[in-house]
């Protein structure tokens, strides 16, 4: 089975976020990036547990510069056989998901795992993209995937219970928490990453949707108000007039 996995840079979460040019641009200096944790943890693992109990062959996707090599690295560690980066910036979602299909369109793969989202942007955007480009089946926010032959068994969390669905292969999934449990790479993976390809691919010719125009820090939380449990009528009314939220 051919598995092909996307993934992407996030900062870690204790990084100090700025913004440049007019807030319009990220500011990356001094920021430390890791893989993002949905396409890590889950989309990546289930990989590999799928590559080991089915003899495939997995391939992580990245859409960046060589700003992005280290994440990469990483992710080969863990244990993906090959990289491939499409050399540009990720302009968007529909830019990002774009590139990637049309890579998928000349290296035919079985099955496309992507994380359900970034912790960035948190957009949930790119696998359902991805699908539509390569007109292939998608389900989303998955949260247990079992093959058998060319044949999917998918169960997503609904409100009220687990949906199952059953979809041929190729087919595009998102994953969610629970698909698989994260795997730390250990020194002979870290190892054997040096040596393992990362392919580097010019953009195809696509433009975005989008344009960042600026970002804006959110406001500084207040400080708490502690209202007696018996005071119902104090704790309405700074709920209406101040909190302004009934």
């Amino acid at each position: 089975m051919k598995i092909l996995v996307c993934i992407s840079k996030a900062p870690d979460t204790t990084s100090k976020i700025a913004f440049t040019e007019g807030n319009s641009k990220f500011d990356e200096n001094g920021v430390q990036f890791i893989v993002n944790p949905y396409d890590e943890w889950y989309a990546l693992v289930r990989a590999l547990e799928l590559k080991e109990n089915n003899e495939g062959h997995v391939t992580i996707i990245t859409v960046g510069s060589a700003g992005d090599d280290a994440i990469i690295r990483k992710a080969l560690a863990i244990g993906a056989d090959e990289a491939v980066r499409i050399d540009t910036d990720p302009k968007d979602a529909y830019y990002t998901a774009m590139q990637i299909a049309a890579y998928a369109k000349e290296n035919s793969f079985d099955l496309i795992l992507t994380g359900k989202e970034t912790i960035n942007y948190n957009g949930s955007q790119v696998g359902g993209m991805l699908a539509a480009g390569l007109d292939l089946p998608f389900v989303s926010l998955a949260t247990k995937l079992d093959v058998s032959g060319t044949s999917l068994t998918v169960e997503r969390e609904i409100v009220g219970g687990v949906q199952v669905i059953e979809v041929e292969a190729p087919a595009v999934i998102s994953c969610a928490k629970g698909m698989a449990e994260q795997r730390i790479p250990n020194m002979r993976g870290i190892m054997a990453a040096r040596k393992k390809p990362l392919n580097v691919m010019p953009a195809a010719d696509i433009k975005g949707l989008t344009e960042f125009v600026s970002y804006t820090m959110p406001g500084e939380k207040s400080a708490v108000k502690m209202i007696d449990p018996e005071n119902m009528d104090e704790l309405v009314a700074l709920l209406h007039s101040e909190a302004k939220v009934i």
